[in-house]
């Protein structure tokens, strides 16, 4: 087994580093935690991190069963009250995941969850550890009409979209159902990614499914590896802003063993985003990568993409601060030189990124979508309609003008 030596935790708030630590407690290879790592911790900001990062589970299993106490008990209090709720939002979505099961199931809808308690279970055998506000499930894009008929017999209404939503979201590939009585939310979806990305048919999919063993009705998910792809490819998407993401890469890698068989199949793209993943949870989360698959972390793109990873991961940290508490966020800033960055220079990180873990079609859309003026410019500019054309070379200006002011 190889680990990695770059030491992505300098960059990350003190107050995270210490999150991972408990979470990182006991594991093979790993040491005590030193008293050094609770000298002068935000504990609103701890908290903040980790519901955040969907990480606060994680958190308050390791310390209910080793406990640490350091940590004031009014902090373990309420990760446990946060522990609790989750418990029984998963419990009460358990219920309906196999109730939606068998009523598309017995209307010939197949149908595989990518997101809910089965798939908490399978990653840690646990429901409780594992958090999920909604079900996501995909099914054959023929039988959406029938689905959505279903559903709203059943008591779903579909979510609306606003016109502004329904341009940015233009090419979506799923529809939002909600259940005002249960307080469920699902997502129907018919791809995996937006087109022209190539994915897997649904056919595939379904030859590769597994049944969880969390219900007494047949309850489908993907395939191990198709699972593990899957999340791979979900987590770079979005930068790994919730770490959440990365903690379940390194279960199923510490579950499943994964070796170079696994991904011989995959594209030269999505063996970097697979690199990506391994440095990230291997510095985070003390991943042991298997000997076969540690080349892939010597990948330069794979150590470029997760070193802008690292931005986005405290930049979304600081976004969600900002919303939830000044105070909180006056601190964060203090400590991390990510955050002092000026607009502009987030602006272009943020987006290199996305345009790094992006295939080369979906490279060429988005430099056509980021050169697109939008209502902001307009806001910025007003024109008459006439000379709305110079938007197109007015656009790169407007953004710096925007960005900069920011800044001030």
């Amino acid at each position: 087994m190889g680990n990695l030596n770059n030491d992505y935790l300098s960059c990350m708030p003190k107050e995270l580093r210490l999150l991972l630590q408990i979470i990182n407690m006991n594991k093979e290879g790993t040491e005590p935690i030193k008293n050094k790592y609770f000298i002068d911790i935000d504990w609103e900001l701890f908290l903040q991190l980790a519901v955040h990062h969907r990480i606060y589970p994680l958190v308050y299993s390791k310390l209910n069963k080793i406990g640490v106490d350091l940590i004031p008990q009014d902090v373990v209090q309420t990760l446990y009250q946060e522990y609790k709720e989750n418990t029984f939002q998963m419990l009460h979505l358990s219920g309906e995941m196999e109730r939606l099961s068998k009523l598309f199931t017995e209307n010939n809808i197949r149908l595989l969850f990518l997101k809910g308690p089965a798939i908490a279970e399978d990653i840690y055998g646990d429901i409780s550890l594992r958090t999920s506000k909604d079900l996501d499930i995909l099914i054959p894009k023929t039988d959406l009409k029938k689905a959505e008929q279903l559903l709203l017999n059943y008591g779903y209404e579909k979510e609306e979209i606003s016109p502004v939503s329904s341009k940015r979201k233009s090419g979506s590939i799923h529809v939002s159902y909600y259940h005002s009585q249960k307080k469920t939310q699902i997502e129907i979806h018919w791809r995996l990614y937006r087109p022209p990305a190539k994915e897997p048919s649904f056919d595939e999919l379904w030859r590769r499914k597994r049944i969880s063993n969390l219900t007494s009705y047949p309850v489908y998910l993907f395939g191990k590896d198709d699972l593990f792809f899957y999340l791979v490819n979900h987590g770079a998407k979005h930068g790994w802003f919730r770490l959440r993401w990365l903690a379940d890469i390194d279960q199923i890698i510490r579950k499943s063993n994964i070796t170079k068989e696994h991904y011989l199949f995959q594209k030269k793209y999505q063996l970097h985003l697979i690199g990506q993943a391994l440095i990230l949870a291997s510095q985070l989360f003390k991943t042991p990568i298997h000997e076969e698959i540690l080349p892939l972390t010597k990948e330069k793109y794979s150590r470029k993409l997760a070193e802008l990873a690292q931005f986005y991961i405290v930049e979304m940290g600081h976004k969600y601060i900002n919303q939830s508490s000044k105070d909180a966020l006056a601190k964060y800033n203090m400590q991390h030189p990510f955050t002092k960055k000026s607009s502009i220079k987030k602006f272009f990180y943020i987006n290199l990124y996305e345009y790094s873990v992006k295939t080369n079609i979906h490279k060429f859309l988005f430099i056509l979508r980021l050169l697109n003026p939008n209502s902001a410019d307009v806001k910025t500019l007003r024109l008459p309609k006439f000379l709305y054309f110079l938007y197109f070379p007015l656009r790169p200006f407007l953004i710096f003008w925007r960005k900069t002011r920011k800044s001030l």
